[in-house]
């Protein structure tokens, strides 16, 4: 279950995806299969060859990608998503949700 979200956040990462630009959007999260992950972060980019070798960098599998209507990505949680974004200069987002 995905809260804390907000609606003008989803329709900017939706446009940077279709688009064809790697783009970031961290929200609060729920799922009982992650025990004390509270947060995601979709990576996504409408091009999957782009999104598949940006992945790459970072040790993920193409298999991952949620493929999600026309808006395909990978979700990141835990440590490889605190990784990932102090990489990729996501300060907001790691200041936002406190990672």
């Amino acid at each position: 279950m995905a809260f804390g979200l907000k609606r003008q956040d989803l329709l900017q990462w939706k446009r940077e995806v279709r688009s064809g630009n790697i783009a970031f959007l961290t929200h609060y999260w729920q799922d009982p299969r992650f025990p004390g992950c509270n947060t995601v972060t979709k990576v996504g980019c409408s091009d999957v060859k782009k999104l598949i070798s940006w992945g790459n960098k970072y040790g993920l599998k193409e298999e991952w990608i949620d493929h999600y209507q026309d808006y395909p990505h990978f979700d990141l949680f835990g440590e490889r998503q605190k990784l990932i974004l102090r990489n990729e200069q996501q300060w907001g987002q790691i200041r936002r949700f406190n990672l």
